[in-house]
């Protein structure tokens, strides 16, 4: 008997069942939707960002596991680091997902100026929509995007007006400031100031600071000299802002303080102390829906009640929303359906409910996401906001009043 046809037909069975499972092995792992997730992981606002991308990919896997996303499709998120304010690494950082990961969209950055980098450099002349949880540079508001650039954290234009109104309503008529040097820190200190100003305030010096400087004797001094009994501070919790406060007790120039967004956390009360007791600032939030995403997020371990928690929940929730209603994870029909998911008409979808959202877009229908932070874009794809009132109290920023 001739059993040679036999094991060359047995022999070709094998090996194209292993060509097959090759084959299949990486097409299913191709499945998964990569979503680039760019923050400031080393940096001046480092101890924000491990919750702000927890909140994100919060949104990407409840999502996924709901097994509605595009045919049952999942989202893999892939970390990159912003520095939130090296330009050139950021840029570089995402040239990485956009080229090497090949991102369908990104969520991020963080901080304005590596924002305007990224998007100006990389996500706006690739078609990749990003959309940025934090980034408040009012300049943001007239880049030439094309619709690839949104962002859940209002604009500074109206956090100055907010900051003021709440010095105004404390009685609080001078103030001395000082900025991180760059597109944030100019950017609030002119929104601010001409708010506080047109309220009858005066600012009685304007100064820059630089981040990472080991001393800030020099600059506080210099902010002293004005005879303002009150510092406004807007830099990074983390670096230079923290400094700035620092130098300004131990050597006793100022005790009272008012920050931005960029100096809220608690990293910040920690280093400092009781001595900032008492001091006052504003950070987006506050909406009756950010006390829904607090309580899910601390169901799986995030502490959702801080900075940019909720908008980053958002930032993910409204990219993954916009590819089911386009059907496809392809990058321009995603830019196209971002403005039809965030806005009226539709169902209203809050947080948690992502898997609702995900079945109405697969039958065609329209959503309208509200989520953690009350969205809603204007014509350019930035919100309006709310905004807390914060004052610190036995070592913890506390909310006052939401405006």
């Amino acid at each position: 008997m001739n059993t040679q046809p036999n094991r060359r037909a047995r022999a070709a069975f094998f090996a194209a069942a292993l060509a097959m499972a090759l084959a299949t092995a990486p097409a299913a792992h191709a499945q998964d939707i990569k979503i680039g997730v760019i923050l400031g992981f080393t940096g001046p606002i480092e101890s924000l960002t491990p919750d702000m991308a927890a909140s994100a990919e919060l949104a990407m896997k409840e999502a996924s596991d709901s097994g509605l996303l595009l045919g049952g499709r999942r989202i893999e998120p892939v970390r990159a680091d912003s520095t939130c304010v090296d330009a050139a690494a950021a840029t570089a950082a995402a040239e990485r997902l956009v080229t090497a990961e090949r991102v369908a969209a990104i969520y991020g950055a963080d901080c304005s100026g590596v924002t305007t980098a990224v998007a100006n450099n990389v996500a706006i002349p690739n078609g990749v929509v990003m959309v940025s949880p934090s980034a408040t540079s009012p300049a943001l508001s007239s880049i030439d995007d094309n619709g690839f650039f949104h962002r859940t954290a209002p604009s500074d234009v109206r956090q100055g007006q907010v900051l003021a109104d709440v010095l105004n309503d404390r009685g609080i008529t001078e103030v001395a400031v000082t900025y991180t040097n760059n597109d944030y820190g100019k950017g609030l200190s002119e929104s601010f100031s001409g708010a506080f100003k047109a309220n009858g305030g005066t600012v009685a010096i304007s100064a820059a600071h630089e981040d990472g400087k080991a001393d800030y004797s020099a600059e506080v001094a210099a902010l002293a000299a004005s005879g303002a009994e009150h510092l406004a501070v807007f830099g990074y919790l983390d670096q230079g802002g923290k400094g700035i406060i620092q130098a300004a007790l131990d050597t006793g120039a100022f005790s009272d303080f008012i920050m931005a967004d960029g100096m809220i956390g608690d990293s910040l009360p920690a280093a400092i102390g009781p001595a900032l007791n008492g001091s006052i600032g504003t950070l987006p939030g506050g909406a009756a829906e950010a006390d829904i995403f607090n309580r899910y997020a601390k169901n799986v371990g995030i502490d959702g009640d801080g900075p940019f928690r909720g908008e980053s929940y958002d930032a993910a929730a409204l990219i993954i929303l916009a590819m089911q209603a386009a059907g496809s994870a392809d990058r321009a029909a995603i830019q196209r359906n971002m403005m039809k998911v965030a806005n009226a008409p539709g169902v209203k979808i809050g947080v948690g409910y992502l898997d609702k959202a995900l079945r109405i877009l697969a039958r065609g229908g329209d959503v309208d996401y509200v989520g953690a932070t009350n969205v809603e874009f204007n014509e350019v794809g930035e919100v309006f906001g709310t905004y807390k009132e914060l004052e610190v109290r036995a070592g913890k920023f506390e909310t006052v009043r939401v405006r």
